[in-house]
C-alpha cells in the first residue's frame, strides 16, 4: 500500500515536471515567435520606408516637426510603377479649363478680402527647380497603420453615396458626410474654393476632411475616385494639423491608390507645394477666414487628370492608365466634408466637421465651399446643374446651398458631431 502511494507520487511528480517543461517550451516558442514576428515587421517597415523616402538633394526641417526632402523629379515614388518606367514627364498641361473665376477681382466673403495661405515648411527654405518637396515618412507613421500594406490607404466603403441613407446603414462604414453633388452628365473636372479650419478630433483613429471627389463608375468594387482637399488625421500624420492632401483609387479603396505620394501613381511637377504638408494659417471663429482653391481637370489631349492648388500652383497629374472609368470621364462630382465616427463609448463621436459649427451660423462661424464649378466636354468651367445635397444625420453634420454673384454656387456645411440632438 505504502509502495503504491510512493509510486503514484513519483508518477504525479514526473507528470508535473513534464507539464512544466511543455509549458516552458511553449513559452520559449511563443517568445521566439513573437521576436521573429517583431523582427519581420521591423524589416518590412524598413523596406517600406526605403521605398517611400527617396535620396534627397536637400532636406528642410519644418517648424511643425515634418522633414521635407527635396527629391529629384525623376526619382519620385511614382516611377516605381512598372508602367511608368519609360514615362516622359509632362511638365505642364496642354490645356487649362476656360472661364476660371478671377480670384484677384473677387472678394472672398462679406467684407472680407482673400488672405494668402502657405505651407509651414516654407519658413525654413525651399526646393529648387527640377526637384519636388516630399514629406518624409517616419517609422512611427507606418507603425500607426493597421499593417504596412494598409499604410496611407483609406478604409474600404468610405465614399458618400447619396440617396442611400437607409437608417440601418447610417454608420455601417463609420464614415459620415455633408456634401453637395451633381450626377447624370459626363464631367471632365471640378473646382472649388474651400474654407480652411482645424477641426477637433476626438479619437486618434478618426479624421475630419473637406474635399472634392471626382468619381467614375458605379459604387461597386470598381469605383474610380480622385480626391483633393484638406484634412486633419492624427493616425496618418501623428498630429492634429490641417494638411493639404490628395487621394486616388481605381477599385473602391481595396488594393489600388493612396494618400499623397505614399504609393506610385500621382506624378508631381511642382517644386513649391508638398502633399501632406501643413497649411497655415487656418480660419478662426468670428475672425480672419482663409480658403484654398482646388481644381482637378482632365487634359483633353493627353487624357491625364491634373491638379491645381491656389491660383498658380499646377501640382502634377494622375496618368489616365491608372483608371478604367475615369480614363474616359467622371459620372459624378461631390464637394463637402467627411468624418470617421468610431462611436467611442457607444455614443456618436464629437469629432468636428468643417469649423464644428452648423451651416445656419453663416460666414466667419461655419465652414464653406464657394465658386463650385464643373468642367464640361469642351474644357469650360461651368456652374453645376441640378446640385443635390446629402448627409446621413443632419442633426450631427448638415449642409445648406446658396447662390450669388460673388460666390457663385456655394454651400455652408459641417457641425459638432455629438450634441443633445445627436447622440
Amino acid at each position: 500500500m505504502g509502495g503504491e502511494v510512493y509510486s503514484n507520487g513519483r508518477r504525479r511528480k514526473r507528470a508535473e515536471m513534464a507539464f512544466f517543461f511543455v509549458c516552458l517550451w511553449g513559452l520559449i516558442s511563443l517568445s521566439c515567435a513573437g521576436r521573429l514576428s517583431a523582427s519581420k515587421q521591423k524589416l518590412e517597415v524598413q523596406k517600406h520606408l526605403k521605398r517611400l523616402n527617396k535620396p534627397p538633394i536637400k532636406t528642410i526641417q519644418s517648424p511643425d516637426g515634418d522633414i521635407i526632402d527635396c527629391v529629384h523629379i525623376s526619382h519620385q515614388p511614382a516611377f516605381d510603377h512598372p508602367f511608368l518606367k519609360d514615362h516622359k514627364i509632362q511638365m505642364r498641361p496642354n490645356y487649362h479649363p476656360e472661364g476660371i473665376f478671377d480670384e484677384n477681382k473677387m472678394s472672398s466673403g462679406p467684407n472680407e478680402k482673400s488672405n494668402p495661405i502657405t505651407q509651414l515648411w516654407h519658413m525654413n527654405g525651399k526646393c529648387s527647380e527640377g526637384t519636388i518637396p516630399v514629406r518624409r515618412t517616419k517609422k512611427e507613421d507606418v507603425l500607426r497603420a493597421s499593417s504596412v500594406k494598409r499604410y496611407g490607404k483609406k478604409k474600404h466603403k468610405s465614399i458618400p453615396k447619396p440617396r442611400s441613407a437607409d437608417p440601418d446603414l447610417i454608420n455601417q462604414s463609420g464614415h459620415q458626410h455633408a456634401i453637395a453633388y451633381v450626377e447624370g452628365e459626363k464631367y471632365y473636372g471640378a473646382k472649388a474654393t474651400i474654407n480652411v479650419w482645424e477641426p477637433k478630433i476626438q479619437q486618434p483613429n478618426e479624421f475630419s476632411l473637406s474635399q472634392i471627389w471626382v468619381l467614375g463608375g458605379s459604387f461597386g468594387e470598381d469605383l474610380n475616385s480622385i480626391e483633393a482637399g484638406w484634412q486633419v488625421s492624427p493616425d496618418l500624420y501623428g498630429d492634429n494639423n490641417t494638411r493639404l492632401f490628395t487621394y486616388w483609387t481605381s477599385d473602391a479603396y481595396q488594393a489600388t491608390g493612396c494618400y499623397n505620394l505614399l504609393c506610385s501613381g500621382f506624378i508631381q511637377v511642382n517644386s513649391e507645394i508638398a502633399m501632406g504638408a501643413s497649411i497655415s494659417p487656418v480660419s478662426a471663429f468670428r475672425s480672419s477666414q482663409y480658403d484654398i482653391s482646388i481644381l482637378v481637370w482632365k487634359d483633353p489631349k493627353e487624357g491625364h487628370w491634373w491638379m491645381q492648388f491656389g491660383n498658380g500652383y499646377v501640382l502634377g497629374y494622375w496618368p489616365s492608365f491608372l483608371f478604367s472609368y475615369l480614363a474616359e470621364s467622371a459620372s459624378m462630382i461631390e464637394w463637402g466634408g467627411e468624418v470617421v465616427n468610431s462611436e467611442p463609448d457607444g455614443q456618436h463621436t464629437s469629432t468636428q466637421m468643417g469649423s464644428g459649427h452648423f451651416p445656419e451660423e453663416g460666414f466667419g462661424k461655419s465652414s464653406y465651399f464657394r465658386n463650385i464649378q464643373v468642367v464640361d466636354s469642351s474644357n469650360n468651367l461651368k456652374a453645376p446643374k441640378g446640385l443635390g445635397t446629402f448627409t446621413e444625420q443632419s442633426n450631427c453634420y448638415d449642409v445648406q446651398t446658396g447662390s450669388n454673384e460673388d460666390w457663385g454656387h456655394h454651400f455652408y456645411y459641417g457641425g459638432p458631431g455629438r450634441n443633445p440632438n445627436c447622440s
